[in-house]
């Protein structure tokens, strides 16, 4: 069983391929409506069907959930957080550089139209 969680608690939700914290805003029977307020992971890029290809119908550009936006995520996948948040703005940024970095290890096709996909992102985002 999944733990207690109520309206106003500060969680750790994964949306995707993205994690982040948020704030529960509204309880459903099987989901949290979790307002987002920093960004743990940013999501992975390309066709989540099929995972590091590049010759898929649509390459995917995915982009972090946006500050205060709010999506649904099953109960038993939000667990409560804990610990200091940073601002909205310093967690997206981190998650982006860490997740560049990562892909720089790897010199696949799918990870260098990864990179493109993300500085497209970066600069949209900042």
């Amino acid at each position: 069983m999944s733990e207690q969680l109520k309206v106003g608690d500060l969680v750790r939700a994964p949306y995707k391929t993205g994690v982040y914290i948020g704030e529960i805003t509204n309880e459903r029977p099987e989901h949290y409506l979790v307002k987002v307020i920093a960004v743990i992971k940013h999501p992975t890029q390309g066709d989540l069907h099929n995972p590091k290809q590049v010759n898929v119908p649509l390459f995917h550009e995915r982009r972090a959930l946006a500050e205060r936006e709010q999506t649904n995520i099953p109960k038993a996948m939000v667990k409560k957080y804990e610990g200091e948040i940073a601002p909205y703005k310093e967690t997206l940024k981190a998650a982006l550089d860490k997740l560049k970095a990562e892909l720089l290890e790897d010199s696949s096709e799918w990870a260098l139209l990864s990179i493109e996909k993300l500085n497209q992102l970066e600069k949209e985002y900042f």
